[in-house]
Formats: C-alpha cells, sequence, structure tokens
C-alpha cells in the first residue's frame, strides 16, 4: 500500500489535555499524522428495473416484474451469488390521464395502473457490468437508477491508514523534539477520527438511454480516494 503522509503541529508547553496527576506530560509535543492512498474499486453496484403500465393492478405488476425476473437470472447466470443480488424497491400506482374538456377546462381520468419493480446488483467482475446493462435492457429494463463502485472491506484499509498515520504522526513528533533539542518520551495521548472512503458514483439518466443493438455500455470504474488522521501528544525530556 502506498500511502502519502503529510501535516504535524507543534505545541510545546503546559498540557491541558493531559491527565493531571502525568507529571511527565506537563511538556509535551502535540502532533497530528495523516495517511492517504488511492485505491482501484474491488466491485461494482447498479440498480436496475422497468416501469410498466396497465389496465389492471396485475397486469402492470406482472409486466414490471417479468424484466426484472430475467434481469436477475441474467445476474445470475454472470455468477453473481445470491447475496449481492436484491430486490431495492416495488411500487404499485393508480394512473392518471390529463383530459381537456370543452370550454377550456382540464381534469384528470383514472388510467390504468403503474407499477415499477427494480432490483440492485452487486458485481466483483466489473467487466461484466456493461454486458449486464446492455442485457438489461434488450429484456425491457428502463430505469437505471446509478452504478456505484466501493471496497467490500473499507474498515480493513481504514485500519492500515490508521497506523500509517500514527507511525506519521511519531516521525513528526521526533523530528520537531530533535528541532528544538530535546527528546521525544512517551505516548500521552492518542486519538483518531475515522476516514470515509470516497466512492464515485457514476449517474445514469432515467429512463435509461438505449444503446446501439448489442453494444455494451461503457463503464469506467475510477480510483477510491481513503484517508486516516490521528492526533497524538508526546512527553519531551525535561
Amino acid at each position: 500500500m502506498r500511502a502519502v503522509l503529510f501535516g504535524a503541529l507543534l505545541v510545546l508547553g503546559l498540557a491541558t489535555s493531559a491527565r493531571a496527576d502525568d507529571a511527565g506530560c506537563k511538556r509535551h509535543i502535540s502532533v497530528v499524522g495523516r495517511a492517504s492512498e488511492t485505491r482501484a474499486p474491488d466491485f461494482a453496484e447498479v440498480t436496475v428495473g422497468i416501469e410498466a403500465r396497465g389496465a389492471s393492478a396485475a397486469a402492470a405488476l406482472d409486466a414490471a416484474s417479468k424484466a426484472v425476473t430475467e434481469v436477475s437470472a441474467q445476474a445470475r447466470a454472470l455468477g453473481v451469488p445470491p447475496a449481492d443480488l436484491g430486490t431495492a424497491a416495488v411500487t404499485l400506482q393508480t394512473a392518471t390521464r390529463t383530459v381537456s374538456r370543452p370550454g377550456g377546462a382540464v381534469t384528470e381520468e383514472p388510467d390504468g395502473y403503474r407499477a415499477s419493480n427494480l432490483v440492485t446488483v452487486r458485481l466483483a467482475d466489473m467487466d461484466r457490468l456493461g454486458d449486464l446493462l446492455r442485457q438489461a435492457l434488450a429484456s425491457g429494463a428502463n430505469r437505471i437508477d446509478g452504478v456505484s463502485f466501493g471496497l467490500r472491506d473499507p474498515d480493513k484499509s481504514e485500519a492500515a491508514l490508521q497506523v500509517a498515520a500514527t507511525r506519521d504522526a511519531r516521525s513528526r513528533a521526533e523530528a520537531l523534539a530533535e528541532a528544538v533539542g530535546t527528546k521525544l518520551g512517551p505516548l500521552c495521548t492518542l486519538s483518531t477520527t475515522a476516514g470515509t472512503p470516497y466512492r464515485p458514483a457514476l449517474e445514469m439518466a432515467r429512463p435509461a438511454p438505449m444503446a446501439a443493438k448489442g453494444r455494451r455500455v461503457p463503464l469506467e470504474a475510477g480510483s477510491i480516494q481513503m484517508s486516516s488522521e490521528v492526533s497524538a501528544t508526546f512527553a519531551v525530556a525535561q
């Protein structure tokens, strides 16, 4: 893992954050250590489905569900495990149409039903995502709510970054202690701030644009930027 380390803050004097009974920390150096890295995502996630209309509630819902059933089958054929495939939303609403009456009056009249069925698919093989979207469109899907990329185990990456940030903090403190002609003592306090992975998202229009027949939908995964920060206080020699 390649981490970018930077930043430190020197405070030399009386410690207000040290314990009152810890005389060794009355003279201290406080630093902020930082670490960051850029990683390639290891999964892609997309929500696809269909909005359909029908004269009856059952007809509308059946039409929406038919396309989603095919999308789910296509995902399984690509090796997507059951745990990475799930229903995102199912909706059913009455539909209306606008009718213009003689004399300029406008009214809304019942016009059957409108249904939608959405499924979320997570793909470890991101190279197959474009093929899945192309197949989904061919099956009748007309909604792609968004494509996102992420890490399956962001906590592991965050833990490694916190270690790197802590090492950066100690390195900074040692350099500052040497600069003012003293020696670095033991650790007095250490606190961490949990970093939040940056998850780039590729939002797609709704309804989904139709690509040329048989052409896979082009997608780029990009990268994920993560960072971590720690605050540390070290005692210094008297």
